[in-house]
């Protein structure tokens, strides 16, 4: 398939794309397939207004990008953050693309965002952006189009706002627009903490794999918010122990190990984890130390693209479990092949976050409300299918599991692009 007049990929999308090429290989589909993914399908970009508290107007540069919606509608969060750009969104997108054919659920990929720093705003300027958002770009979304949900600075209360603007555009509730609102506005039980309970699913499952003892099991956090403290919680209810956990402003480490209800009550009081109080054997820390620490798994759940070729090298956990989104670059994957570090990827690893959004829209659209520990159920039998489906691929095929898991993500999207016919059937 020609795609001559289409612009070619580069920066951030381009270095994700790069994945696509020996999970190809491996999962056998169609270069149509290949060639899809490499072009979303829509690519929304607006100028979003907003009247401050001080009367003066200020504009943001807001995006939405959906990137295949093969297998059903688009779905992805929306970020609010100051490095936020079309690149980030594109790549994100199809991150989304992978992760919801890797654990078999019927989405699609999207993303979106505004390039803003939310602490600079108040909380009505918040709101009104949020508001403008929808009104910008309420076209591109829908419960049978495009589903949105929280992303990095947005949260259930953001959701809220955004959802009341797209009724009062649509003229009628359509809960299952958005998810990730409030319980009390059609939200679901459990989506606070789906993230890490996929995370911590993957990482029970490795440890039986590995022979592990989960007493013998360190854990390193590198970013401690929702998904890393409600990570650390669920990992020390394991056996598992709490090491080394970073914020933005630094950090702690103790071999000891971590009281982890303290820490997070700590950290939320203060809004740092800084100030912590460890043993005498313990230090500070920091996001770039915690990384290259001698932990048994790693859990990097900041931002892109934490571990690098420049320090893959030193890294010394013998696994690293993707809860933030495209954490390793390409190049530190092959470093990390040669340490025989397995490395859980993000569209494995923070599934637990899609599919419960998942099971939020299943519950907007049928009128049904599922209770907790359905919710738990169903998310356990979703993520224990993906992740041995990606064990498997790796040991038939002896690749690492990243390769595996887009391997099962592209063969699910190549069936569903090919039962539509490719040049093959036209030529015949």
């Amino acid at each position: 398939m020609s795609a001559t007049a289409l612009t070619e990929p580069q920066g951030l999308f381009a270095s994700a794309l790069e994945r696509l090429g020996p999970a190809a290989e491996v999962a056998g589909i169609h270069a149509e397939t290949v060639d899809r993914m490499r072009h979303p399908i829509l690519i929304s970009e607006a100028t979003i207004p907003v009247r401050m508290d001080d009367g003066s107007l200020r504009l943001f540069a807001g995006y939405r990008c959906r990137h295949d919606d093969t297998r059903g509608p688009a779905k992805g969060g929306i970020r609010f953050h100051p490095d936020t750009n079309l690149d980030e969104v594109k790549t994100l997108a199809f991150w989304m693309t992978c992760k919801c054919a890797c654990v078999g659920i019927p989405f699609g990929g999207g993303k979106g965002g505004i390039t803003v720093n939310p602490r600079e705003l108040s909380l009505a300027e918040l709101e009104r952006l949020s508001r403008g958002w929808v009104r910008a770009l309420g076209h591109a979304i829908g419960p049978r189009t495009d589903v949105p949900a929280p992303d990095v600075y947005t949260n259930a209360q953001v959701m809220a706002w955004m959802a009341d603007e797209y009724a009062k555009i649509a003229g009628r509730r359509e809960p299952g627009v958005i998810t990730g609102k409030p319980v009390e506005l059609g939200g679901s039980l459990g989506r606070n903490d789906a993230t890490a309970r996929g995370g911590v699913h993957c990482s029970r499952m490795l440890i039986e794999k590995k022979d592990w003892n989960p007493k013998d099991v360190t854990i390193g956090i590198q970013g401690f918010g929702n998904a890393g403290q409600h990570y650390a919680t669920l990992m020390a209810e394991l056996g598992c122990t709490l090491v080394a956990a970073t914020d933005s402003r630094g950090g702690v480490y103790d071999p000891k190990g971590l009281d982890v209800a303290k820490l997070i009550k700590h950290k939320n009081d203060t809004g740092k984890i800084e100030g912590f109080e460890i043993s005498s054997e313990g230090h500070t820390t920091d996001n770039d130390d915690v990384l290259t620490m001698d932990v048994t798994i790693l859990a990097p759940a900041a931002l892109e693209n934490a571990i690098t070729e420049d320090n893959a090298a030193d890294i010394k956990a013998r696994a690293i479990v993707e809860l933030a989104n495209g954490p390793v670059t390409p190049d530190a994957d092959e470093v990390l092949k040669d340490k025989d570090c397995i490395v859980i990827p993000d569209i494995l690893a923070n599934a637990g976050g899609v599919t419960v959004s998942y099971f939020e829209w299943v519950q907007n659209i049928s009128g049904d409300r599922w209770t907790l520990p359905q919710v738990h159920e169903r998310l356990k039998g979703i993520m224990e299918d993906a992740f041995e489906a990606c064990w498997s691929t790796r040991k038939k095929h002896g690749v690492d599991m990243r390769t595996a898991a887009y391997a099962v993500a592209l063969k699910r999207l190549g069936e569903a692009h090919e039962a539509g016919g490719t040049a093959d059937d036209f030529k015949s």
